[in-house]
């Protein structure tokens, strides 16, 4: 029996949700929407997150959801022995801690930490699930933002299962910088360390160095010394996705 491995599609990140949340509520009410995620008011704040502060413990009551509107967020889970696993890092445009909905005692199941000074709505439970019952617009953007994640899980569990390191590695990144936006040719990202890359495509730092070294020299990223802190990333790099 011939197994044929599925193929991912291309990485775009969570850009695409906003789309699909247009389509489904319409022009007018997504305005309605993204006004409310970018203003404060009953319920809801803006708070600023410094460098490697958390914004909140796994284990802790999850009281809120966050939606991130500057920055960059780590989440991640410890495990009883305290070994540690990257599950995400988050951009603009995504909410952190959307399990506090679900349940009617919740708990944290990951730890959320800054990764560079973080702009944030902290959106209460109680007007999350208020919004999400009496704002279809903003409803449907939340569906769609989970739907995103949910098969961006899936997506994540088949490159596990099926691709190399090596293209795991590209596809983390090409994810980071939000590849295929229109405009730039090269995006950015905070500089992260090996040491999270691995622990997010599921290898070794040393196997990480080798591949970066690699892509630097092919001419896909650039993370040299004097780069502002940033790792550059360009479109280019998906050659090595795509390539069978």
């Amino acid at each position: 029996m011939q197994i044929v491995h599925p193929q991912l599609s291309p990485p775009g990140g969570f850009d695409e949700l906003l789309r699909g949340a247009s389509i489904l509520a319409g022009a007018e009410a997504d305005l309605t929407a993204n006004a409310f995620l970018a203003t404060i008011g009953l319920g809801r704040k803006i708070v600023y997150v410094e460098k490697q502060q958390s914004l909140f413990s796994q284990g802790d009551a999850a009281d809120a959801v966050f939606y991130i509107q500057k920055g960059r967020v780590k989440l991640t889970v410890f495990s009883a022995g305290g070994k540690e696993a990257t599950l995400a890092l988050l951009g603009p445009g995504d909410f952190v801690g959307e399990e506090c909905v679900i349940a009617l005692r919740p708990e944290r199941i990951a730890t959320a930490v800054a990764l560079t000074p973080c702009t944030l709505l902290r959106i209460d439970r109680g007007e999350i699930i208020r919004e999400l019952h009496d704002e279809k617009a903003f409803a449907d953007l939340f569906v769609a933002f989970l739907l995103a994640r949910n098969v961006r899980i899936q997506e994540d569990l088949i490159d596990q299962l099926f691709n190399s390191s090596e293209k795991r590695l590209a596809r983390t990144l090409l994810l980071l910088a939000r590849s295929g936006k229109k405009g730039s040719l090269a995006k950015t990202i905070p500089q992260i360390s090996q040491e999270t890359l691995a622990e997010m495509v599921g290898t070794t730092r040393s196997r990480v160095s080798f591949f970066m070294n690699r892509f630097r020299k092919l001419g896909y990223i650039n993370y040299k010394v004097g780069c502002n802190g940033v790792l550059q990333i360009r479109d280019s790099l998906l050659n090595v996705v795509l390539h069978d």
